[in-house]
């Protein structure tokens, strides 16, 4: 064998060679030690400053050396190729397999699962965690065949894989469904990419279990499509609101309820539909509970505008949407208990609250005076001015009217304003 055929062998195999000149500048190098010249130059610049410029003893013969987390035997005898000629030298990988590389015991106890495999879909490698995929040890992994692993109907496909990485010589990303140990389907999603095994060229793949992460997806995709069902098809009016108060998801009975078409209600801020009554500055306080997180679900009263401007009283179920356990992204508003629709009532004094509140209990015009401490003048004055208000001709019409636009509170009993702040409150 002569020199030229003996460093091409050099070439596939861990081994780094060199000849350098009386200055011990490399002059020429050569092996397959390394992947790119620049690393063996690194190495051989770190071999040169190891010596200080001085060469070893005659007799000195091999010895160790570490560089970036790798071994070598170094033979890097005196200048035997005279003076004027310099020297040359030869370093091996010891061992020269993925054990003694540094990062084996990192690949070992990754969570991510990781393989070598050659062309024929021999397993070289394997680490803790794939192994764990299949409920075995990686030692009843190495060494084996695909078929001995893996069902037969993915042995094909995973062959496939490997060819199609072999083919295009560069990673390719990909998500893998396959059959775990206790039967159960599974999912993978990770890359595999061509490497170089010895003289081999062969497949590895580093993959990331994904099972657990997609069965969440799954639930969730058929939560909110449930959620869907019923915003769209319970009959139910729900509306969910932004953080911010805009109206993102509407359900049509909530379109039909406010007289909107729905893709005109989607947009619009929630306070547009709100009258502006007593219960709306508590909604308002209720509503920063809700989206600072400090409450996580409420109920409360609103009065409702609709396109024809008429009002309806209702009680809105409030519940906070959390993506995070410090973030609110929404609430889910659902109405229910809708009152009767009705006009924008009048402004009326408190005066004029209690007459209607006593005319509905059915006091006459002098009990509603004594009660009220007023003269019969008086009430007889705000009587026919609350007729001209309320369009009702009659003391009947008075008090339909009076509960029709939500003045009074239709199951109260004394009848009492619907804004009253306590039970016993006539307003």
């Amino acid at each position: 064998m002569d020199e030229t055929e003996l460093k091409a062998l050099l070439e596939t195999l861990p081994v780094s060679w060199w000849e350098a000149d009386g200055g011990l500048t490399v002059v020429d190098s050569g092996g397959g030690a390394f992947d790119d010249e620049r690393t063996a130059r690194r190495f051989l610049e770190a071999l040169c400053a190891d010596r200080g410029g001085t060469p070893l003893p005659a007799d000195a013969g091999p010895y160790q050396t570490s560089f970036e987390g790798r071994t070598f035997d170094v033979n890097w005898p005196a200048r035997d190729l005279g003076p004027e000629r310099g020297s040359r030298g030869v370093a091996v990988e010891v061992g020269g397999g993925a054990e003694d590389n540094p990062y084996a015991s990192f690949a070992d106890l990754t969570p991510a699962a990781a393989f070598v495999r050659d062309a024929g879909g021999r397993y070289l490698w394997a680490n803790h965690a794939y192994a764990h995929l299949y409920g075995t040890t990686r030692d009843a992994v190495i060494g084996r065949h695909l078929a001995d692993v893996d069902e037969p109907g993915d042995v094909e496909r995973f062959l496939a894989l490997d060819r199609e990485t072999l083919t295009c010589g560069t990673p390719v990303r990909h998500t893998l469904a396959y059959r775990r140990s206790d039967g159960s389907p599974g999912h993978a999603a990770g890359y595999r990419f061509p490497v170089r095994w010895g003289a081999a060229r062969c497949v590895a793949g580093i993959y990331v279990d994904i099972t657990e992460h997609t069965r969440a997806l799954d639930q969730r995709h058929r939560a909110e499509e449930d959620l869907r069902a019923l915003r769209d098809h319970s009959g139910l009016p729900c509306v969910r609101l932004s953080a911010d108060g805009l109206v993102e998801e509407a359900g049509t009975a909530a379109a039909q309820l406010l007289r909107v078409r729905l893709s005109d209600l989607i947009g619009r801020p929630a306070a547009s539909l709100l009258a502006d009554t007593p219960e709306r500055t508590g909604l308002h306080r209720i509503w920063h509970d809700l989206v600072s997180g400090r409450r996580r679900s409420a109920r409360t009263c609103a009065v409702l505008v609709d396109a024809d401007d008429r009002r309806r009283r209702a009680l809105i179920q409030l519940s906070a949407v959390c993506r995070a356990p410090e973030r609110v992204a929404g609430v889910w508003a659902v109405l229910t208990h809708l009152g009767l629709p009705h006009e924008a009532r009048p402004p009326l004094t408190a005066a004029q609250v209690r007459i209607l509140a006593l005319l509905a209990a059915g006091r006459s015009n002098a009990e509603i005076a004594r009660t009220l401490h007023l003269s019969r003048q008086t009430v007889d004055y705000h009587l026919s001015r609350l007729r001209d208000l309320l369009d009702a001709a009659t003391r009947p019409a008075l008090v339909a009217r009076a509960y029709v636009l939500g003045i009074l509170a239709p199951q109260a009993w004394p009848p009492r304003s619907a804004t009253a702040a306590h039970p016993l409150s006539p307003v």
